[in-house]
């Protein structure tokens, strides 16, 4: 008997800041699954997805969105409505994991340590430091380090971008202590936490920002993260308590910072959790993937055979 392979929707652009991150993440995924054996329709997604899919009808809707409207939760409302099993998190989950603020409340709630933080108005942010230097400030529903700005230890003043009647990343904005030190992440599949990653951002940049994550050369993978087995542990336990709290499903990624500076603190503490990591040659959770054994066509597959409706 001939079964027929499943129709892959991949959906993929849309119109956040990502975009042409979602559009490099979408290619790398519908070319694996294609080579997999499975059907796939690009998407470049518009207003108009929802009659677009309501014509396709496709058996799983695998989601390459990055950012607003893609990874909050909006998408996988007209999803669900449609009835389309989908990938990655579900409405609750990505609307909470997207608001930097209110996810931090569930972490804190749960023990995972935070750095401390306010909510402040892009005036209020512009105007005077509403925090003792360094901090960092950054909009609270921006993925991929989008308008993430550090203040260093004795700025005269914020970052004037700010007041710049171009800024487009919302009127809220939250203001976090700086944590010095490492940046760390770690994935989860399933509900398997997978290694940790040492990101080291090349000779220039001050943080993981947009160029280290997507540019050839921004970053280097330490995988495994040469780490205290304590630390290591801890990084991981904190990645697969975050993604259960927040009800993730599928794939998502943790991001950290560790303080093991000469006379730092020591402390460990969640940034985020994303429930869209990119899927780019330069992405973090193919690494992770690949360490823990899956091929990228292994992964991709996984995801699909996985996706759900009610998520």
């Amino acid at each position: 008997m001939n079964v027929q392979p499943k129709h892959i929707a991949m959906l993929m652009g849309g119109w956040s800041p990502e975009r042409e991150v979602s559009l490099a993440s979408g290619i790398a995924c519908a070319d694996a699954l294609a080579e997999e054996g499975y059907s796939v329709t690009r998407i470049d997604v518009g207003p108009g997805i929802s009659e677009e899919l309501s014509r396709l009808k496709p058996d799983v809707a695998f989601n390459a969105l990055h950012g607003v409207w893609g990874e909050d939760g909006c998408i996988q409302g007209i999803l669900e409505t449609l009835k389309i099993p989908y990938t990655h998190s579900g409405v609750l989950a990505s609307a909470l994991a997207m608001d930097k603020e209110k996810s931090k409340v569930l972490f804190k709630h749960m023990g995972i340590p935070v750095a401390e933080s306010r909510l402040v108005t892009r005036t209020e942010a512009a105007h005077d430091h509403v925090m003792e230097t360094p901090y960092v400030i950054k909009p609270v529903n921006q993925g991929s380090s989008v308008g993430v700005y550090i203040v260093p230890r004795g700025a005269n003043r914020p970052p004037q971008v700010l007041a710049s009647k171009d800024w487009d990343l919302g009127e809220e904005l939250m203001v976090e202590r700086y944590i010095a030190g490492r940046e760390l992440t770690c994935g989860v599949m399933g509900d398997v936490a997978l290694g940790v990653i040492d990101i080291v951002s090349r000779d220039g940049l001050e943080f993981y920002d947009y160029e280290a994550k997507y540019a050839p050369g921004g970053s280097e993978h330490i995988l495994p993260a040469s780490l205290p087995e304590d630390t290591y542990r801890r990084v991981q336990r904190y990645a697969l308590q975050a993604h259960k709290a927040l009800g993730c499903r599928g794939v998502s990624r943790a991001d950290f910072r560790f303080d093991d500076t000469l006379n730092g603190t020591g402390e460990l503490i969640i940034l985020e959790v994303n429930t869209q990591p990119g899927m780019t040659e330069t992405s973090l959770v193919p690494d992770l993937a690949r360490h823990a054994g899956h091929s990228f066509g292994e992964l991709v597959s996984w995801m699909v055979e996985d996706a759900t409706c009610n998520r």
